[in-house]
């Protein structure tokens, strides 16, 4: 598998005109930057001096770490006393106070606002002063389901301004899932709104709170943000109407001195089971690393309009939308619809009129557009770019080259970020002018992140040309700390199963020139007549295929192979599935990856089940291939961006099943 990788993947070089300007120049420059931030000797006087230069102390940390993996005890910036609210918002507006901070463009193209720091000083503050009124105050947990409005992310500044650490719960959950993240969470506050908007869709976050809120009778006080203007039932006593509650307050709010080991929030992501996990991320150590990602992967410059298009409501939100981008004074912009309202232009329309330099999507998105063809992408200006980013999971090569040529205009550096909600930010990436490109390729850790493959049994899988799981072996700053009120579950799942070191649970192929590709989660490594193959490897072949947009591999049982191959693909409009197609599809498996990886059943869907953050739920892809119809059985399904596909994939693989048995 390792030899066709090799011929089916070219290495573009780095932007000359890119590198030139760029934070790093060339890899001389970052070998010797990475080799100080992970070598023993070097490694705590590189942290040192990140957190010397990027962090405004109210007093200075005695160590600069300490604890490690095997009782994850991992602490940074030991002792040391900040505000993280304060680094995002307050230091930046005697110099910059007229800088927009924060972007934002609503459902509607036309509903555009800009906000300075110095306004976002003012709305911070007065949000904060209602918590406290409230009786909100350091410690307490405060849960925010909201929509993608600035006040959201007013929301989440004001919680870290007052030391309440949040925990914020995806605009598009069910009441189930709000009220397990609730209970979970130990919150007495919610933060919501009337309604949500989502191009065609209203989605009643109101009505999905007071149904959740029925049986979470911790939650005491309730804030309800106006945001359609529709009617909605009111509460007394507990619900309280934001813009009379922030009405009230005086547009200051002292921050509160918080330990660089403090809670900054909590948030929930899927676990393999379907029980969620509440991830538990520090204050100093997630601060200082999400500015360092942010400014070193995006090759950030004052004058960009930094772009990213997630939801608040994951780790990318956080990390690089409000935290990372605010705490080094950026211009970031926020984005509440979807890309295709009002068509499929609507993300190149935006970069246009925005003049957005730096643009950070996920993969999904851009195989959605590209269905749509060029003329969507091109009638547009984007001539701003410089940076486009890539995020949630591996990008297929046909995707990274339309992104690259038609996007970009082969012009701008493709960034291909590996992160997870556990680490906090990027840990895997290239380096824009910097380090060649290679379409689905990861390619180079970040500083401080000491990557090691290991085999099933933990053993050190050493050179290059090869596969293995991919692990982290020493601490970094922005790791998870624990998984919220169960530490040993935490252990378990991350630390106990290498000792020594983090289990990212990603399988990775280690190429000739020692760059990383990531071949999808562990448990998605199907073995196959005693080839192990990664479900990545065998769908960016599928999309290979001209008809083909997405594709999904699962392995099932198979009495001879041990494992076959089920994939179901995604085709362009107007494809149906002949004969014919399927076994081009075949033949496309067997030429770019080998004959022994050609899918046994392929299933022409709609779309495939997919997380909020663009990543497909392969477990239940499974559970269906192998002909599972009981919906009760399929595991926590709330955690997807559209439920309803769930029946719609479990009617098309029985029908397929019953042709392929001939019954």
């Amino acid at each position: 598998m390792a030899e066709e990788k090799k011929e089916i993947h070219r290495t573009l070089p780095p932007i000359k005109e890119i590198g030139d300007n760029a934070r790093i120049k060339n890899m001389d420059e970052y070998k010797a930057e990475y080799d100080r931030s992970v070598n023993e000797s070097t490694r705590e006087s590189f942290w040192k001096e990140k957190g010397d230069s990027l962090i405004d102390w109210y007093s200075k940390y005695t160590d600069v770490t300490s604890g490690g993996f095997e009782h994850g005890d991992i602490a940074w910036y030991v002792n040391g006393k900040l505000n993280v609210c304060y680094n995002c918002v307050d230091r930046h507006v005697k110099n910059n106070g007229d800088k927009v901070a924060i972007l934002w463009e609503g459902d509607s193209p036309d509903d555009v606002r800009r906000i300075t720091y110095k306004e976002l000083l003012g709305e911070v503050s007065r949000f904060a002063n209602a918590l406290k009124r409230q009786g909100v105050k350091k410690g307490d947990n405060v849960c925010i389901y909201m929509p993608m409005v600035p006040e959201t992310a007013f929301a989440m500044l004001a919680c870290a301004r007052i030391g309440a650490p949040h925990n914020v719960v995806f605009a598009g959950f069910s009441a189930e899932s709000l009220r397990s993240r609730i209970i979970a969470g130990d919150c007495k506050v919610l933060l919501t709104a009337d309604q949500g908007l989502r191009g065609t869709k209203v989605i009643n976050l109101k009505k999905i709170s007071d149904d959740a809120l029925s049986q979470a009778p911790l939650v005491k006080t309730v804030f309800v943000l106006r945001r359609t203007g529709n009617e909605v039932p009111m509460t007394e006593g507990r619900d309280i109407w934001w813009h009379e509650a922030v009405a009230r307050e005086r547009p200051y709010c002292p921050c509160e001195v918080m330990d660089s080991e403090d809670p900054l929030f909590m948030l929930y992501t899927s676990g393999s089971t379907g029980r969620p996990k509440g991830l538990q991320h520090s204050s100093a150590g997630y601060l200082v690393y999400t500015m360092l990602t942010h400014k070193y992967v995006f090759d950030l410059k004052d004058d960009d309009v930094y772009g990213c298009v997630a939801d608040v409501g994951w780790i990318t939100g956080h990390s690089y939308i409000v935290y990372g981008p605010l705490s080094n004074c950026s211009t970031t912009f926020m984005f509440e619809s979807t890309p295709l309202y009002p068509d499929a232009g609507r993300y190149w329309d935006m970069i246009n009129r925005h003049k957005i330099s730096i643009f950070y999507t996920a993969p999904t998105a851009i195989r959605a557009l590209m269905k749509f063809g060029n003329d969507y992408v091109t009638k547009y200006d984007r001539s701003s770019l410089r940076i486009l980013g890539t995020v949630g999971e591996p990008i297929n090569p046909e995707a990274w080259q339309w992104y690259y040529e038609v996007v970009g205009d082969s012009k701008c550096s493709i960034v291909d970020t590996y992160w997870q909600t556990e680490t906090g930010g990027v840990v895997v990436t290239p380096f824009p002018g910097c380090t060649p490109m290679k379409p689905g390729a990861a390619t180079t850790p970040f500083f401080g992140i000491d990557l090691e493959l290991v085999d099933e049994k933990g053993a050190i899988v050493e050179g290059n040309d090869v596969n293995g799981i991919l692990t982290i072996a020493q601490p970094w700053p922005s790791i998870a700390r624990t998984c919220y009120g169960d530490h040993q579950r935490y252990l378990n799942v991350y630390m106990a199963p290498h000792k020594g070191k983090y289990l990212t649970g990603d399988g990775a192929y280690r190429d000739a020139d020692g760059h990383y590709w990531i071949t999808g989660r562990v448990d998605d490594v199907i073995n196959v007549s005693g080839h192990r193959l990664g479900s990545a490897d065998i769908e960016s072949a599928l999309v290979e295929h001209d008809s083909v947009v997405e594709a999904a591999v699962v392995g099932v049982p198979h009495d001879v192979k041990g494992s076959s191959l089920f994939a179901y693909v995604t085709c362009k409009v107007g494809v149906e599935m002949t004969p014919e197609l399927f076994q081009e599809l075949r033949a496309t498996v067997g030429k770019f990856v080998g004959s022994f990886a050609k899918p046994g059943d392929i299933v022409l869907t709609p779309s495939v089940p997919k997380t909020r953050s663009g990543k497909i739920m392969r477990r239940l892809l499974r559970k269906i291939a192998c002909g599972e119809t009981d919906l009760t059985k399929l595991g926590d399904i709330t955690t997807l961006a559209d439920s309803t596909v769930v029946e719609k994939l479990i009617v098309l693989v029985q029908d397929y099943l019953k042709t392929k048995n001939g019954s």
